[in-house]
């Protein structure tokens, strides 16, 4: 799988994109239909507060995950995305298991 990291207006910290590959590689442990993996990391709008934001897609055959969050920090904004991309890969493994299950059980 490949990890495409962007950074927008900064250069990214060797340190941030190990953080970035190693949460990633969990994601990775559980769904081997992954295919590339894109991050963006942006400061948004000086009003706000929580103005680090992260944004991950995931590109999967089918459907892609994408999920966008922001924080104060950027690691903590990471650590959210890859919580709510592990969620939304279990769910679909949970729906494509029961669907095979229920196509099983179909009377001939």
């Amino acid at each position: 799988m490949d990890i495409i990291i962007q950074s927008l207006g900064f250069k990214a910290s060797d340190h941030l994109e190990g953080f970035i590959r190693e949460k990633l590689n969990r994601v990775l442990l559980q769904s081997d239909t992954v295919i590339r993996a894109n991050v963006t990391l942006y400061a948004g709008s000086e009003s706000n507060p929580e103005n680090n934001v992260c944004e991950i897609r995931l590109e999967v055959p089918g459907n892609d995950h994408f999920v966008k969050k922001s924080s104060d920090v950027f690691e903590k904004a990471i650590a959210e995305c890859i919580d709510a991309l592990q969620k939304i890969i279990r769910r679909t493994r949970d729906k494509q298991i029961s669907s095979r299950h229920a196509e099983s059980e179909l009377p001939e």
